[in-house]
C-alpha cells in the first residue's frame, strides 16, 4: 500500500508531477523570436531547451570557474515564470517594462507559485537558482544571462533579420540592450556575433 503520510513518497511524487505538468504550459508561451527557418514564433519551452544546449556547446567560452551544469539548470528554469506573466519582448514598444518594478514583482509572485508546487526542499533549491539568475551577479548567472541574450541574436541572423525588422531595432539599441549583456559574460562570443549581426544595420553607428 502506498505511503500517504505527509512526508511519504507518494505525496512527494504527486507534488513533483504537479510541477512538471504545470511546466508544460511554458510550451504555449510564444516569444517575439522566430525559429531559425522563420516558419513560426519560438515558444519559451523551446527557448529554454535551446539555451541549455547553447551552454553545453559554448562551455569553452565561459570564464574560468563557471559551472556549466549550474548554468544549464538556471537556463532550464529561468523562464518558467512566463507561464503566469507571458513574455515581454525586449525590443517591443513595451520593452521598457522588461525589467520594471511591476514586471519583477509579477515574476517573483509567479516564481513563488510555480516553484511552490514542488516539495519544500526542491522548491527552495529551484527558486534560489532562479533568484541567482535574476540577480545576475554570480559568474554562473552572468554567463547564463549572456547566452539568454545571444540566442535570439543568432535566431534573427539565421531568419533574415527576424524581430529586428518587425520592431525596427537600431544598432545602438542592439548594442545597449543585448551586446552589453553578452560581452559581460562572454566577450569572445560578442566579438564574433557582432560582426555577423552588423550587416543587418547598415549606415547606423
Amino acid at each position: 500500500m502506498a505511503d500517504l503520510t505527509p512526508d511519504g513518497p507518494s505525496v512527494r511524487i504527486a507534488a513533483q508531477m504537479a510541477f512538471l505538468t504545470e511546466a508544460d504550459r511554458l510550451k504555449s508561451v510564444l516569444r517575439a523570436s522566430k525559429l531559425a527557418d522563420g516558419s513560426r514564433r519560438e515558444n519559451s519551452g523551446e527557448h529554454s531547451w535551446h539555451l541549455a544546449l547553447y551552454a553545453m556547446t559554448l562551455a569553452d567560452h565561459a570564464p574560468e570557474g563557471v559551472d556549466i551544469t549550474r548554468v544549464m539548470r538556471m537556463l532550464i528554469l529561468h523562464d518558467l515564470v512566463e507561464i503566469d506573466t507571458g513574455d515581454v519582448p525586449i525590443h517591443s514598444k513595451n520593452g521598457s517594462v522588461h525589467h520594471s518594478a511591476a514586471t519583477m514583482a509579477a515574476e517573483a509572485r509567479a516564481a513563488e507559485r510555480i516553484f511552490g508546487l514542488l516539495p519544500e526542499d526542491q522548491a527552495a533549491s529551484f527558486r534560489a537558482l532562479w533568484l541567482e539568475f535574476e540577480a545576475g551577479e554570480s559568474p554562473d548567472a552572468v554567463f547564463a544571462r549572456s547566452l539568454d541574450r545571444l540566442q535570439p541574436v543568432m535566431q534573427n541572423i539565421a531568419g533574415g533579420g527576424g524581430s529586428w525588422l518587425e520592431y525596427s531595432v537600431t544598432w545602438p539599441q542592439l548594442k545597449e540592450r543585448v551586446g552589453v549583456k553578452i560581452a559581460r559574460g562572454a566577450p569572445e562570443l560578442w566579438d564574433w556575433v557582432r560582426e555577423k549581426a552588423r550587416p543587418w544595420f547598415p549606415h547606423q553607428d
